[in-house]
């Protein structure tokens, strides 16, 4: 479980103090799909930042299954197992994927196993399991695999960062599928997506409207969307999930 309690971050604007987060308080229980949306400056990458540990709040704190994790870096909150994906993944020249899923699982898995979570992905094995993590592969290849590093850590909560980011339409497409099967599967973990886009939206278990830093409403899609694309479609399109 994830509570943010009071969180609030400001930065220095010219000698003045812009404040981006305000007084936000949430929490996001286990076997959760939570998406975050709101406009353009809302905050909403900023408060992934300081979920993962690369940004420090101001004030406020952050617990993570009970534990103050408020002043622990992106080590220490990776080692209790919170992962972050970018929105652009990084490249690693010399790495190969197999090795890139045993970094991230933290033991020597096989070569099975590997592709295994590969295969979760909607990647063949084969063509991939000795790639290098270069400017060969696309963007949308390289979203795949690190959502499979994520699978390879068993993580207890996963951040994704806007992953529609810079990724084609059929790679978007086996996206979706993707965080589909993980919100089937999502057990005792729990997955929270930085996003705008409807189709992302309408397989939340909650999502969270944040608009200049605040928390403006919270509620299943079903409650949320209708507001947000100003139709009655997003509500039908909710009933058909359940």
């Amino acid at each position: 479980m994830l509570e943010l309690r009071n969180l609030s971050f400001s930065v220095d604007d010219g000698g003045v103090q812009k404040e981006i987060i305000h007084d936000l308080s949430i929490t996001i229980g286990n076997g959760k799909f939570v998406v975050i949306t709101g406009p353009n400056g809302s905050g909403k990458s900023t408060l992934a930042r300081l979920i993962m540990g690369i940004e420090k709040p101001t004030s406020g704190k952050i617990f993570f299954e009970g534990q103050d994790i408020t002043d622990t870096g992106i080590t220490e909150r990776a080692k209790l197992g919170v992962s972050f994906a970018f929105q652009q993944p990084v490249r690693f020249k010399g790495i190969r994927v197999i090795d890139l899923l045993r970094l991230a699982s933290g033991k020597e898995i096989n070569i099975t196993d590997a592709c295994g979570y590969l295969s979760e992905v909607g990647l063949c094995a084969r063509d991939y399991i000795n790639r290098e993590i270069n400017s060969s592969l696309s963007g949308g290849e390289l979203k795949r695999i690190e959502i499979a590093t994520l699978l390879a850590r068993q993580t207890k909560l996963s951040v994704f960062d806007e992953p529609e980011a810079g990724i084609d339409l059929w790679s978007f497409q086996n996206l979706i599928r993707i965080f589909e099967n993980m919100r089937k599967n999502i057990k005792d973990s729990s997955i929270v997506i930085i996003s705008h886009q409807e189709r992302i939206l309408n397989i939340a278990d909650e999502i969270v409207l944040l608009v200049d830093g605040r928390i403006k409403k919270t509620g299943s899609a079903a409650e949320i969307l209708p507001e947000l694309v100003g139709t009655t479609a997003a509500v039908d399109a909710c009933d058909r999930l359940k």
